[in-house]
C-alpha cells in the first residue's frame, strides 16, 4: 500500500488527488496547507494528520515513523520546485500537479535531484489519457493526407476579480495565462502532433494570450482567455467554460470524461506508466519560452484569431 503526504490540501484540485489516492488503495498519512479550510479530508481520510505549519509537517514526515512513500503536491505553481525537492529528499516519489515547474532550469535541477536521491518525479498529464485525445492521436498518425493539419485551439474559462487578487493572477507565481491554464493543452498538442518546430506569441495580457505553434504534423493557432466577454456566442447559458479544438475544420469532441482522469493517472503510475520529467519537458519548454518571448502580432491579427477560434462573425 502506498502511504501519502499531501501538500496543498485546501486547493481546488486537491479533492481529485484525494479521490485518486483512495480509489487506488492508498492511504493519506498527513496533509499540509497554510489555509485550514480542509473539511474535505473527512470525506476521504478522516484520520489523516493535518498541519498549517510547514515546519511541523516536515518534522512529521522526516521522523521516519510513518513510512511515507509518495508526496502529492497541489500547491501554487511557484512553490512546486521547492515542494518537489522536499519530497525527494524525504525519500519519497513525488506526484505534482501541472505545471510541474515554471522554467526549464527548474526542470533540469529536478533531474539532477532525482539522480542524487534515487527517487522520481511524476506529473498529471490527464489529457494524454482522455479516450478522445488518444483516438485523435491515432488518427493523426495514420492519416494519409499530405502536409500538415490545420488546428485551432480555444479555451475560454471565465474568472472573476478574485483571480487577479490571488497567486494565479501574479505572473511570477503562476507563470501567466499561457502557463496556468494552457500548459496541459500544449502538452496534448505535442502528444498528438509530434515534436515542436516553431513557437510564436501573438498576444499576452493579464486576461488572455494567443499565439502560433507548429508541430511535426500540425500548424496550430491558439487562444486562451479568462475574460467573460470572450466566451463564444454558442456557449450554453449558465456555462462559464468553453473549449474547442478543430482539426482541418472538424471539431474534436472532448468536453466530457475529465472527472476520473486523476484516478486513471494514479492507476497508471501504480502500473509503472507514470509521466515523468521527460514527458513534462516539451510543454514546460513551450511555456517557459513564452514567458520571455516578445509579442510579434498586431491587434488586428489578434482580433482575427479570436473571431475565427470563437466561431463568431
Amino acid at each position: 500500500m502506498q502511504r501519502y503526504a499531501l501538500i496543498g490540501a485546501a486547493g481546488y484540485i486537491a479533492p481529485r488527488h484525494l479521490e485518486a489516492i483512495k480509489a487506488t488503495g492508498g492511504t493519506l498519512d498527513c496533509a499540509y496547507d497554510v489555509n485550514d479550510s480542509v473539511g474535505i479530508l473527512d470525506r476521504y481520510f478522516p484520520e489523516a494528520k493535518f498541519f498549517t505549519s510547514f515546519e511541523a509537517f516536515e518534522d512529521h514526515v522526516l521522523s521516519g515513523q510513518n513510512a511515507i512513500t509518495r508526496v502529492s503536491i497541489c500547491s501554487p505553481n511557484h512553490l512546486h520546485k521547492a515542494h518537489i525537492a522536499f519530497g525527494l529528499r524525504a525519500g519519497a516519489d513525488v506526484i505534482c500537479e501541472k505545471p510541474l515547474v515554471l522554467t526549464r532550469q527548474e526542470l533540469d535541477a529536478l533531474s539532477l535531484l532525482e539522480q542524487q536521491t534515487g527517487k522520481h518525479v511524476y506529473t498529471i498529464l490527464q489529457l494524454r489519457l482522455h479516450p478522445s485525445i488518444i483516438a485523435l492521436r491515432d488518427r493523426m498518425r495514420q492519416s494519409s493526407a499530405g502536409g500538415k493539419h490545420e488546428v485551432d485551439l480555444g479555451y475560454f474559462t471565465s474568472r472573476g476579480p478574485w483571480y487577479h487578487a490571488s497567486w494565479k493572477g501574479s505572473e511570477s507565481k503562476s507563470g501567466g495565462i499561457a502557463t496556468n491554464i494552457g500548459v496541459h493543452f500544449f502538452d496534448m498538442l505535442g502528444f498528438v502532433f509530434g515534436a515542436l518546430e516553431q513557437n510564436v506569441l501573438h498576444h499576452r495580457s493579464e486576461d488572455c494570450a494567443a499565439g502560433y505553434l507548429e508541430f511535426e504534423r500540425a500548424r496550430v493557432r491558439w487562444f486562451l482567455s479568462i475574460n467573460r466577454a470572450h466566451l463564444p456566442p454558442q456557449t450554453p447559458e449558465g456555462q462559464s467554460t468553453y473549449r474547442s479544438i478543430t482539426v482541418d475544420g472538424q471539431e474534436v469532441e472532448f468536453s466530457g470524461g475529465f472527472t476520473e482522469l486523476h484516478t486513471t493517472s494514479y492507476a497508471e503510475l501504480d502500473s509503472g506508466r507514470g509521466f515523468g520529467l521527460s514527458a513534462a519537458r516539451p510543454s514546460i519548454e513551450i511555456v517557459s519560452a513564452l514567458c520571455d518571448m516578445p509579442v510579434t502580432s498586431e491587434a488586428g491579427r489578434l482580433h482575427a484569431d479570436l473571431v475565427r477560434i470563437r466561431g463568431a462573425s
